[in-house]
């Protein structure tokens, strides 16, 4: 019986492969021999590009309608603001985040707000929107963000401080958000950011289960990892245990709250489970937003004092205006405060302009449509906007856009903000980020926390950032760091 199922099991197996093998030949050699097309399924350009998200920006940048079509993945891609509008507004109907989406990320999103259209989306939507705009709920995002950094992050860049130590900022930052979102979300204090640094079982199975559902989307074809995930082989393997460890997870701490009571709480869970009786439907809408309250700060901190660090004119300034706002007092800034510090702001834009945490988003059309640049849109056909294109766009931002300047932001020392399809950093239309009031306050409690007491140095600053695929942008080798008490 058990040599049976071998031979039957292997055969599967390489008769599988040489079917992948052929798909991947007649995509070459027979389906599009246009440049671009062979560029991408041989990896040539690897060759004159580190991140795939610089040569997609190349090819724009040459595109008369800053518009590519990249056939072999059925893919338009775009870095038109008028074409973005389009999707997220106009013919918000016509492009949905569809389900071939859906169905990538529907083992650790399930049917979470991220990962739904129609009735579902607008359900979760209009809960997430009521929860979120509180005041009470952001007062308790304020204050698990001030306990994590007087408790936490402040004493661990001192502990490092003047010791030639070198300290992993992105670690760190994606530690600090873990705590941050898990607390926020579930109630729940992980303690990633102790110290110690202690391994941290759900952070590591959250992170797997976010890598290795990214990368089901860099399969030639979707057949690959659907029959891995059949066969539980390989990263399919790898992903049903990760995500396994977040569901043990989700499955205790509702268990916990149904048995302790939840009116009394603040936490998302909580908050929630007001009205929402399926814990399956409760879990999905919890792990949705630890994956966009997680790792989109992270990346946003991350890329912000890596262009500190080669910016230091940015720093002083940002300096000055905390003096001016605030004086001499070493207490944590408020929110009428950080209001005031329109420069701070400033500065977080154009770094999220350069270096927004999700360098691309995706629809698919529902039905054939024409774009404003007067691209065709077959139906089923993936559309993608591209926001780390767009901010090294000439066309968009000037002559000066590959430059870190937050004064572009700046009219008479004030902020002004710019048209969100043409800054999509946190969507925009009707799918407008419901936590960006939320995160920019965190991030801004960082900041100021940090650059009030520290020097913060990148060793090899000059070194152009190398991302790692990833449903948000992730550094390689993360961001080393020395810290100096100023």
């Amino acid at each position: 019986m058990s040599t049976a199922f071998c031979f039957v099991f292997f055969s599967f197996t390489l008769l599988f492969s040489l079917f992948s093998l052929l798909i991947f030949v007649l995509r070459l050699k027979l389906w599009c021999t246009c440049k671009i097309c062979q560029a991408y399924l041989t990896s040539s350009w690897t060759k004159d590009f580190d991140n795939l998200c610089d040569w997609y920006t190349h090819l724009l940048k040459n595109s008369a309608t800053g518009t590519i079509h990249i056939h072999v993945l059925g893919n338009i891609i775009t870095a038109n603001p008028a074409n973005v509008e389009h999707m997220l507004k106009t013919r918000f109907e016509n492009y949905p985040k569809g389900k071939p989406f859906s169905i990538l990320l529907g083992d650790l999103l399930g049917r979470g707000i991220f990962n739904v259209d129609g009735d579902s989306w607008k359900f979760q939507r209009k809960m997430a929107s009521l929860e979120l705009g509180g005041v009470s709920v952001r007062t308790h995002a304020f204050d698990i963000v001030g306990s994590e950094i007087q408790s936490r992050l402040l004493p661990l860049l001192s502990s490092v401080a003047g010791k030639e130590q070198v300290l992993d900022l992105q670690d760190v930052f994606r530690r600090f958000s873990f705590d941050n979102i898990c607390q926020f979300s579930f109630g729940l204090d992980p303690g990633c950011l102790e110290l110690s640094l202690p391994v941290s079982d759900l952070a590591e199975a959250f992170d797997l289960a976010s890598k290795f559902s990214a990368q089901r989307a860099l399969a030639s074809s979707s057949l690959i990892w659907k029959v891995k995930r059949l066969l539980n082989l390989g990263t399919e393997k790898q992903l049903k245990e990760a995500i396994k460890v977040v569901d043990e997870f989700a499955e205790e701490m509702i268990k916990q709250r149904r048995e302790e009571g939840f009116s009394d709480r603040y936490d998302l869970l909580s908050r929630f489970m007001g009205t929402i009786n399926d814990d399956k439907y409760l879990r999905d809408i919890v792990v949705s937003f630890l994956l966009a309250g997680r790792d989109t700060v992270a990346s946003g901190l991350t890329s912000f004092f890596w262009l500190l660090s080669q910016h230091p004119e940015v720093e002083s300034a940002i300096r000055e205006e905390v003096e001016r706002v605030m004086g001499s007092s070493e207490q944590f800034a408020s929110f009428n405060q950080m209001r005031e510090m329109h420069y701070l702001h400033a500065a977080l834009y154009e770094s999220l302009r350069l270096f927004p945490p999700v360098q691309f988003d995706s629809k698919f059309a529902q039905e054939d449509d024409i774009l404003p640049d007067d691209t065709f849109v077959r139906k089923g056909t993936r559309v993608t906007y591209h926001p780390y294109a767009m901010g090294r766009m000439e066309r968009i931002w000037g002559p000066d856009c590959l430059h870190y300047k937050p004064e572009r932001w700046l009219q008479n020392g004030r902020y002004v903000p710019e048209n969100l399809y043409k800054f999509p950093a946190f969507q925009a239309g009707k799918r407008v980020c419901l936590g960006k009031e939320i995160a920019l306050v965190e991030m801004k409690c960082v900041v100021l926390a940090v650059v009030r007491r520290f020097n913060i140095r990148v060793p090899h600053s000059n070194q152009a950032p190398r991302f790692a695929a990833g449903l948000t942008a992730t550094l390689r080798g993360g961001l080393p760091i020395l810290v100096q008490e100023r």
